[in-house]
């Protein structure tokens, strides 16, 4: 009989390996390239793909930020417009004279500020959603960079900005590694590491879990949730200047629906929108998917409305996904009660 249920329990952890969300993100990954591949002749360019990562990996840092927002049960919507402030400050501050560096440095300084308004607006006022709050500060932000730039915009970046988001770090095999995605796998790494083995991960897990309970076990809600707030604010404006280094000019209607493929990748990525579960290695695989799929698309000369109809496809699915498999779960432990009663 122990052998009997050591096998079984093997096959078990076999199967739930195999199952994982990250491993189904994997395997939806494979497929995304085969599909390209398949479909393009251009799409096996080593080159051209690392060339595609330049555009959609900006994004990638406010999705990083997003995963912890929605790991405690909250949103953020104002994103967007954050990164459109950021941008137009960056801009506005440096064609008044001061250097890049500095106008860089005020940049984050601004995403945070506007990431702990949010954060304080949220944890204070927990009768209103953080959808209402966020939403309302979308448009607030949003005004400010239309009153900064108007219909306008600044430019006249030196060269070495313009590296940040097209230039290569180094080559491998003739072929360059792109600056922005080596960014791009640091802050992934450290964001997963803290997620899952630091201290504030962990109250992170249980915050979105239970906010009450952590309460009342110690932990400092209101402080966690202010902090995450200015978390995503500060990688808003990280996705800021990688976003203006790319188009060369800050204007106030940029990174429009950043805010939706954003919720969109992490809830694609396993994070529920009620908190308390997911990994970074779930997001980052989703981030890639979602990045290449619209890659290829373009590849193939679909037109932006197709792509746009297949991302919120995409979204659809990610919000059923994890519904689907809490259905099936309940399902399993229902008809695993019924025969042990009928036993």
């Amino acid at each position: 009989m122990s052998i009997q249920r050591n096998t079984m329990i093997q096959h078990s952890s076999i199967k739930s390996m195999f199952f994982k969300r990250e491993m189904i993100l994997f395997y939806l990954l494979i497929i995304v390239n085969i599909f390209n591949a398949i479909t393009s002749e251009y799409y096996l360019d080593v080159g051209g793909i690392m060339q595609a990562t330049r555009v959609f990996l900006d994004k990638g840092f406010v999705v990083l930020g997003m995963t912890y927002v929605l790991m405690i049960g909250e949103i953020d919507i104002s994103v967007a417009s954050i990164i459109a402030l950021c941008s137009c400050v960056m801009g506005v501050v440096y064609n008044a004279g001061l250097s890049l560096p500095i106008a860089m440095l005020i940049c984050i300084g601004v995403g945070a500020l506007c990431g702990l308004l949010n954060g304080i607006l949220v944890a204070k006022f927990r009768e209103l959603a953080s959808m209402i709050i966020t939403l309302a500060t979308m448009s607030l932000y949003r005004g400010i960079a239309w009153i900064l730039l108007g219909d306008k915009a600044a430019g006249g970046y030196p060269d070495w900005f313009t590296f940040l988001s097209s230039g290569d770090l180094f080559k491998i095999g003739g072929v360059g590694v792109p600056f922005i995605l080596i960014v791009f796998i640091v802050f992934a790494v450290a964001f997963g590491v803290i997620l899952r083995k630091g201290v504030f991960g962990k109250k992170l897990y249980m915050v979105g879990n239970n906010a009450e309970t952590s309460q009342y076990s110690g932990i400092k809600v209101f402080n966690i949730r202010v902090i995450v707030f200015v978390i995503i604010g500060i990688m808003s404006s990280i996705s800021a200047i990688f976003l203006t280094s790319r188009l060369a000019t800050a204007r106030p209607n940029v990174a429009t629906n950043y805010e939706m493929e954003a919720i969109a990748i992490v809830i694609l990525g396993g994070v529920k929108t009620d908190g308390g579960s997911g990994t970074v290695l779930g997001v980052v695989l989703s981030m890639f998917i979602v990045g290449l799929l619209k890659y290829g698309l373009g590849l193939n000369s679909i037109c932006s409305e197709i792509i746009l109809i297949v991302v919120g496809a995409l979204l659809v699915l990610s919000i059923l996904i994890p519904n689907m498999s809490q259905i099936i779960k309940q399902n399993t432990q229902i008809k695993k009660v019924i025969r042990s009663q009928k036993y």
